[in-house]
């Protein structure tokens, strides 16, 4: 009896499933939201391609990945830039949180609204759980919005992707270029189309 409550429970959850097209957020119905305490910094969620989607939680190797590339980042930029980590950049129908960015200008640049994707210069995710959604939808929306750079930090597969020239908003977006470093290799930091600076992969890595 418990096994086919189990089951029924589980038959049920699948036809909970809407059939009929959602509803779609835009970026201003989503700060709205956010302005009138409907989603809070408690809400692990964030808006990609109209959609809210969960955040995945963050395990130890992820969380020290992060912040090595960030630390790493740091002492690379030349004045006028500066680097974050899993804070909000607002596209036209996205307001990712990436791992890692670096973003033109200064802090204080940005009190009253998060960076624009022509304010960024790299986006990085490390990539574990997230592999998929961050080789597919991040990849799409960062590509739309002309985010030069985009890196993901393969923790299952110890490597770096790195991906480049982006299409823009076209039907079907990307980048046009994707070179895998591994973890004897070195990367390279590009900033406006000049390298700043090269960083071993491993260093990266957990």
């Amino acid at each position: 009896m418990a096994v086919d409550t189990q089951q029924r429970s589980r038959s049920r959850r699948v036809l909970a499933v809407p059939t009929e097209p959602i509803w779609r957020l835009s970026v201003e119905q989503y700060h709205q939201m956010i302005r009138a305490g409907i989603l809070t910094d408690d809400d692990a969620v964030e808006l990609l391609e109209g959609w809210l989607i969960p955040k995945m939680p963050k395990n130890p190797p992820h969380r020290l990945s992060t912040q090595l590339t960030r630390e790493a980042l740091a002492p690379l930029l030349p004045v006028g830039w500066y680097v974050e980590d899993q804070e909000p950049i607002t596209a036209e129908d996205s307001e990712p949180e990436p791992d890692v960015t670096i973003i033109r200008g200064e802090r204080r640049w940005y009190l009253e609204r998060h960076p624009a994707p022509q304010e960024v210069a790299l986006v990085v995710e490390v990539s574990d759980t997230t592999l998929q959604r961050d080789r597919t939808s991040k990849l799409r929306l960062y590509a739309r919005a002309g985010i030069p750079v985009y890196w993901i930090i393969n923790l299952p597969e110890q490597q770096i992707e790195v991906y480049t020239e982006p299409s823009g908003a076209v039907e079907a977006p990307g980048y046009q270029r994707r070179q895998d470093f591994q973890a004897a290799d070195t990367v390279s930091l590009f900033l406006e189309g000049h390298e700043v600076g090269r960083l071993a992969v491993r260093d990266l890595l957990p």
